[in-house]
């Protein structure tokens, strides 16, 4: 069962990969193209509270995101934001970061806030058609990741 930050999230319509410990959902709003959540599934809401078993699948999940955002957007840098303000469930902001632009379904996301910090109020909202069409992309490629 999902659990409220997964849900505000979008979970399961927006996810990308879930595991034992962590589910990957893409962002409906997009600070730069192919962000996403890395939210854990354990009822935690301090980081370390989270069970060695979910530290060490952390190591995997963490090495497939990049894998799969390398293939799909070309980042430079990537950042994991861990902003429990709003959201009490354990989870990082996953923005991918690049200078210039990035194409995707006839947008250009630019990374406003590049080279300095994200610039997280210039997100661009994913429409359903978008957000289906970019979670197939990045769906492809964590599976070459995962095996």
């Amino acid at each position: 069962m999902a659990n409220a930050t997964e849900t505000k999230f979008g979970d399961p319509a927006t996810r990308l990969a879930q595991t034992e410990y962590w589910t990957v959902l893409l962002r409906p709003r997009q600070p730069t193209l192919g962000s996403l959540a890395l939210i854990c599934r354990e009822p935690v809401t301090a980081f370390a509270d989270v069970s060695a078993q979910g530290y060490s699948e952390l190591r995997d999940v963490v090495r497939c995101i990049e894998a799969t955002l390398r293939d799909v957007v070309a980042y430079e840098r990537i950042n994991y934001l861990m902003l429990m303000m709003v959201d009490p469930d354990v989870h990082f902001h996953v923005i991918p970061r690049y200078d210039g632009t990035r194409p995707f379904g006839g947008t250009e996301f630019r990374d406003a806030g590049w080279p300095g910090p994200p610039a997280l109020d210039a997100a661009v909202s994913l429409d359903s058609a978008a957000s289906d069409a970019l979670l197939a992309q990045l769906r492809e490629a964590w599976l070459r990741c995962a095996g």
